[in-house]
């Protein structure tokens, strides 16, 4: 929040006397335009002044700065509606154009989807849903009003909004750091390390990495997670045999008769 200027037009009036606070929980977000180019201080002094009777919880300007006129935990006067505004955090996002588009800069649309996405999360809720009436929970102020608020433009962005929030309050995904091998008859922890880990000494890693001090009984169709990035694979090179040396053939009796009177021998 850059600018705060809290108004006094907010709460609700019982018996006459205005008290601060809601009658509902917050359960959506209205979106309104302002139908002008207007600055935080210009609305916020708008918002200050009683006879005005009206306000919003918060406000985007077209640099993307955003006000503050009713803290959450007070219903804004935002949408000619009380029970749509005990529920809903209202913003009003400026145009840097006019009728009939009413253009909205796209710093001020990436403040609204980050300022939605933070709503959420603060309030507990976990998915915006627009449905294109009021019965979603994020919803434009012409539901509740004979209006054209919040203009073509912007109305058009809705089902973008609602991706682009969604995409942020999605929980991150869990890197799965195992792969699970299904046991087989015969198996053993000592077995398994040999084959996954390539060293079966490693047996005791598996054991404790499966959540046990000991190593329990496998049986066939037990679960065993692999921990990733820990196998030694281990590869067998096969050994280079020498080729044989050519054997001479064996000599006749005549043959080695004949080298001896040659005094060869």
């Amino acid at each position: 929040v850059n600018y705060v200027k809290i108004s006094p037009n907010r709460g609700n009036y019982i018996n006459g006397v205005r008290n601060d606070g809601r009658t509902n929980t917050i359960k959506k977000i209205t979106v309104h335009h302002m139908a002008c180019n207007g600055t935080l201080e210009a609305i916020g002094e708008a918002f200050a002044r009683p006879a005005r009777e009206c306000s919003s919880n918060y406000a985007i300007d077209s640099n993307g700065r955003v006000a503050m006129y009713c803290e959450e935990v007070n219903r804004s006067w935002c949408s000619g509606n009380a029970e749509n505004d005990n529920q809903a955090i209202t913003i009003e996002v400026a145009n840097d154009g006019g009728a009939p588009n009413w253009h909205v800069s796209d710093k001020a649309l990436n403040k609204l989807v980050e300022l939605c996405t933070d709503i959420c999360k603060r309030n507990g809720i976990k998915k915006l849903n627009f449905t294109g009436d009021k019965s979603g929970n994020l919803t434009m102020h012409k539901y509740f009003q004979a209006t054209a608020c919040p203009g073509e433009y912007l109305a058009s962005k809705f089902p973008y909004i609602a991706d682009e929030v969604n995409k942020r309050l999605a929980p991150a995904p869990v890197k799965q750091d195992y792969i699970s091998y299904t046991a087989q008859k015969g198996d053993s922890w000592w077995q398994i390390a040999q084959d996954k880990l390539g060293n079966g000494n490693r047996y005791m890693e598996l054991v404790k990495f499966n959540g046990h001090t000991v190593a329990p009984a496998i049986y066939p169709g037990n679960i065993i997670k692999i921990p990733c990035g820990t196998a030694s694979v281990t590869v067998k090179v096969p050994t280079k045999t020498a080729a044989p040396k050519p054997v001479k053939p064996m000599k006749t009796a005549q043959q080695v008769a004949k080298e001896v009177i040659q005094g060869k021998w």
